[in-house]
């Protein structure tokens, strides 16, 4: 288990780095074009189905802050409040997640895919545990909409999710 979570850690910071480093050698283009990149601030409601025995649907919100390096590529923040709900005997677990991220639009400059990594800090229940989190995503954005479907794999909670994101975002 140990060996296929460093695995996974490793591809996908190699993939982070890449794209980090083809942003690099684009950026002057697109700032010389009069593209002024900056910070954006979203707030978002999250929903979701797990893929463990254990929990069964998830709810949750998140703050975002990315940041956008070229017209195409963007740094992100995310932490937030997300609640497993228990399944018969087990209790919710609720947690804080703090991920950081990479996103990529891919056509028209509203579709986007992302990769996030980070923890998962246990808050509720007496739950004690922290967990790795990693969860690529696509989605579509406008100037104050945002709306995606990740994938978030989950360690150590013994349960994976499958969630909906709708975000509300503005330029600081």
């Amino acid at each position: 288990m140990k060996r296929m979570f460093n695995l996974k850690s490793l591809l996908l910071s190699g993939l982070m780095l890449a794209g980090i480093t083809a942003t690099a050698q684009e950026t002057d283009v697109i700032r010389n074009d009069g593209y002024d990149g900056g910070f954006r601030l979203g707030f978002a409601v999250n929903g979701g189905v797990t893929t463990g025995d254990y929990f069964n649907w998830a709810l949750g919100g998140d703050v975002r802050l990315q940041y956008d390096m070229t017209k195409r590529t963007s740094l992100t923040l995310t932490t937030g409040f997300t609640n497993l709900f228990g399944d018969g005997e087990i209790r919710d677990l609720g947690f804080i997640p703090a991920k950081a991220g990479f996103k990529a639009f891919v056509w028209e400059d509203q579709f986007y895919v992302l990769g996030e990594v980070g923890a998962g800090f246990a808050v509720t229940n007496d739950y004690d545990e922290t967990t790795f989190l990693w969860a690529p995503g696509i989605g579509y954005a406008t100037d104050v909409i945002d709306i995606s479907v990740r994938y978030e794999g989950m360690n150590d909670f013994h349960a994976d999710q499958i969630a909906l994101r709708i975000a509300y975002g503005f330029k600081l």
